[in-house]
């Protein structure tokens, strides 16, 4: 089976074409049967998220990029040519490490962020639910989370928050001195809101409002963090009252239009608002820009704050890297291992199955009456013949073709330095 992975992230591709080629959840089935069935691949698993989108793949045939590009631009009804210019491809080993990388944070916009791990694991789960996970790609998740599990505990990879929550916080915090005296809408209830709620209130942010389209969700966050929630539909009655909104909810269309926002500044009285959209696709317009007194940051946006907090990781990144290094050579060598159980159980099958044949003749012989004695020497000789027959033709033609490896090799499997020798070997 060849294992392979297809994919854009925020380092090869834009915002518009990652919100273009994003799967959202309740696509993620039907689109995991149809790269099966249209991609030409037997195993599959889709990872998307506000950074990246990857399709991860096993099959028997050789599945070229090109065909894995066109299904996914047409099940999204993009121009080829547009993912052409920004996507990657790995195979076999490279995908294992490139796995490794992504679990483990360090191809993230954030080094070592903990939330892409989780992800992974609800892809994973989903596969699985949908039965396009099976031997291959199965065995190599588990030894990708084991990886990851182990890169979590053992280096400081995750000891300083640099999640986007944080940095949308940290962004807030530059722009309010004093984040006490400031109101801040959220809009979703997700593990990222979730997690802007606990670093706000860490923060020493006072006033929380929490909107979502499901209130008992809201209502449990709310609970959690002292905020109040709210339906989506009522954020324009309240819109005004916040001076910090961050958005990240999985709506396929903005939340926040250009004229909302404007009705807003005018109740305000044009108080700075400062917006932080974290969605992928993007919750809030991006024409809200181009208003006085609003500041918009996106995902993308958010990377001069990260950065800062990112060096504190890099050293503990080089440690993760290494034991990356350890856990594909471990992955390679049980590979390497299965490969030799294999010949080891085709060659142990065949031998038993000419001493059985040999046994048969040498039983037959012995109830017919004939010397035991040579019942076993011919036994033994016809057994020796044909077990050493089929090695002997090879290692012939390794010689006539100066195949000196074979013939070495054949040397230490057949005749190691520890035999006995003949007595009349020189």
């Amino acid at each position: 089976m060849t294992l392979l992975v297809l994919g854009i992230n925020h380092q090869t591709a834009s915002l518009p074409l990652r919100e273009r080629v994003a799967f959202a959840s309740e696509q993620l089935g039907d689109a995991l049967s149809k790269a099966c069935q249209q991609a030409g691949i037997e195993e599959a698993v889709i990872l998307s998220t506000c950074n990246r989108t990857e399709i991860y793949g096993a099959s028997r045939e050789d599945v070229k990029p090109e065909v894995l590009l066109h299904w996914l631009a047409e099940y999204h009804g993009v121009l080829g040519a547009e993912l052409t210019e920004c996507h990657y491809y790995h195979r076999d080993q490279d995908v294992v490490r490139h796995l490794m990388r992504v679990a483990a944070g360090l191809d993230s916009l954030i080094l070592g962020e903990p939330q892409i791990l989780g992800q992974l694991k609800s892809a994973f789960a989903v596969a699985e639910q949908q039965g396009t996970v099976s031997g291959k790609l199965h065995q190599v998740f588990q030894q990708v989370f084991a990886t990851a599990k182990r890169i979590r505990s053992e280096t400081a990879i995750g000891e300083n928050p640099v999640s986007v929550a944080y940095a949308a916080v940290a962004l807030s915090r530059r722009i309010f001195a004093d984040l006490s005296q400031s109101k801040a809408l959220l809009i979703g209830a997700g593990k990222t809101i979730e997690l802007v709620a606990k670093h706000l209130r860490e923060n020493g942010i006072q006033q929380l409002l929490i909107a979502n389209r499901n209130l008992p969700r809201a209502q449990e966050l709310a609970a959690e963090t002292q905020g109040e929630a709210i339906l989506l539909s009522n954020i324009p009655d309240r819109f005004h009252e916040a001076d910090i909104v961050i958005s990240s909810t999985a709506s396929q269309l903005p939340i926040l239009g250009k004229g909302a926002v404007e009705r807003a500044l005018r109740q305000r009285k044009h108080k700075p608002m400062l917006m932080v959209d974290i969605a992928v696709p993007r919750d809030i317009e991006a024409e809200v820009a181009e208003l006085d007194d609003v500041y918009l940051y996106t995902v993308d946006d958010l990377k001069e704050v990260i950065d800062e907090s990112r060096r504190c990781r890099e050293e503990a990144a080089l440690d993760a890297h290494r034991m990356i290094d350890e856990a594909l050579e471990d992955y390679l060598r049980e590979l390497r291992e299965e490969d030799a159980v294999q010949v080891i159980r085709g060659y142990r099958d065949q031998a038993e199955q000419l001493r059985n044949e040999e046994l048969e003749k040498a039983l037959k012989n012995l109830r017919r009456g004939d010397s035991a004695e040579e019942v076993l020497q011919t036994f033994a000789r016809n057994l020796t013949n044909k077990l050493l027959h089929q090695p002997t033709v090879q290692l012939k033609k390794a010689g006539s073709e100066g195949r000196s490896d074979v013939l070495d090799l054949a040397q230490k499997i057949f005749i190691p330095e520890n035999s006995p020798k003949d007595k009349n070997s020189p």
